[in-house]
């Protein structure tokens, strides 16, 4: 179970490389940001999970209780603004020049990727923390 968590943690250490390219993207082209609240709003979240990202990585790589915890605070925004674990995979058919179909197919893998990390990470909680009795 280390292991695996270890290893969701190596994906969010990516998962902050190249959201970091995004908001050095944000951070300096500020003046270019539209005002309409939806945008705003994406904005916000997005620096925001970009911080809690260093929380999941740290807590999940030592196993610790609050990397599971942010995780699951993660988790919506997550999908909103598709920050997946394996999101990385959707940039294969840019680099390989493969085409849409692809991207298309490798969005929904992220996407049941992101699920299936869920589903574990609640089985690991309860093993993790076990119910007071």
């Amino acid at each position: 179970m280390r292991l695996t968590f270890k290893l969701f943690a190596l994906l969010d250490l990516i998962s902050i490389v190249f959201l970091a390219m995004q908001i050095w993207t944000i951070l300096t082209h500020v003046s270019d940001v539209r005002t309409d609240t939806f945008s705003l709003v994406k904005i916000t979240l997005t620096i925001l999970i970009f911080l809690s990202l260093f929380l999941t990585t740290a807590g999940l790589y030592t196993f610790k209780k609050y990397g599971l915890i942010t995780y699951y605070i993660q988790f919506p925004f997550r999908l909103f603004l598709l920050v997946f674990s394996i999101g990385f995979i959707t940039l294969l058919p840019e680099f390989f020049n493969l085409g849409d179909q692809f991207f298309s197919w490798l969005f929904r893998l992220c996407v049941m990727a992101e699920f299936f990390r869920l589903y574990y990470t609640i089985l690991a909680y309860k093993t993790f923390i076990p119910a007071k009795q």
